[in-house]
């Protein structure tokens, strides 16, 4: 596994992202950028082999010439469980997201939601997960959650978090097939009923139509994907039910606001966590 880093101004490493998030194929397995200091982004990408690697450098130099992009050979080790045992717990409203090494020590009163290391996307860490959690807590203010569809679910916290804090039932899909066991075990382990996830691309499974209107829908997967689920997901949505949308570099999410709203849905507020932004959309009714 090797590591490819490059520090520097926003514009272009937002670039850089860009580019190796939607090059088909790209030569990045993952890639992530956020703010690092003041003024200063990083950008983080891993691909497999060197040669790999040595593409990556060479699209963000093409992008974003004004980069200097290295390359780090990454000892293959358990490094998912590794960095889950030294990460702070996350407290965002009401919910509380930790491992089982810090899960007892929760504030009381607090949504204690047990997510364990694993292959799946979802500790709460990120700005995404973050942003939705906060999302989550402004519906529960205002209404009962209600049946919930979780498109792109990963470890299943937002799912998890949800069912704790009082839907009715919750449907979780995600395209990596890896992250179905996953969800699925963490719901077991946080003891919630009514919980379900899938291997699914797209929104379209008659399992997901059979059981709609949603009253909450999470979709925190990445620009592209948002704009084209759009006219799915307004019709998966229940009268006056609320669409969390997340995944999103700040610049993206106008572009994923205007399609959702090109299909009659309503926009409440915008957050924006850690260089990520989360759209909280509204079905009317």
């Amino acid at each position: 596994m090797y590591q490819i880093s490059a520090r520097g101004a926003r514009a272009p490493v937002e670039a850089a992202w860009d580019a190796l998030a939607w090059a088909d194929p790209s030569p990045a397995g993952a890639v992530d950028c956020k703010e690092d200091g003041r003024g200063i982004w990083r950008l983080d990408a891993f691909a497999e082999t060197q040669d790999e690697a040595d593409e990556c450098v060479a699209l963000i130099a093409e992008t974003s010439p004004e980069l200097n992009a290295r390359v780090e050979e990454v000892i293959e080790r358990d490094w998912v469980t590794m960095s889950l045992e030294g990460l702070p717990p996350v407290s965002a409203g009401p919910f509380f997201v930790a491992g089982s090494h810090a899960i007892a020590r929760h504030a009381p009163g607090k949504i204690a939601v047990l997510i364990e290391a694993g292959p799946a996307f979802g500790t709460g860490h990120h700005g995404t997960t973050l942003g939705c959690l906060l999302a989550l807590d402004g519906v529960r203010r205002r209404r009962a959650i209600g049946k919930v569809l979780d498109l792109g679910t990963g470890s299943g916290v937002l799912a998890i978090a949800a069912l704790k804090a009082g839907a009715s039932m919750a449907l979780g899909t995600d395209i990596d097939f890896d992250s179905v066991p996953v969800a699925n075990e963490n719901a077991k382990k946080n003891n919630v009923t009514g919980f379900t996830a899938m291997h699914v691309t797209g929104a379209r499974h008659p399992r997901i139509r059979q059981a709609a209107p949603y009253d909450t829908v999470f979709a925190n997967i990445l620009m592209k994907p948002l704009i084209g689920l759009a006219p799915e997901i307004a019709r998966l949505t229940a009268p006056g039910g609320t669409i969390i949308l997340s995944g999103l570099l700040h610049h993206q999410a106008m572009q994923v606001r205007q399609a959702f709203e090109g299909h009659g849905i309503l926009f409440e507020r915008r957050i924006r966590k850690d260089g990520w932004s989360t759209l909280v959309m509204r079905q009317p009714g």
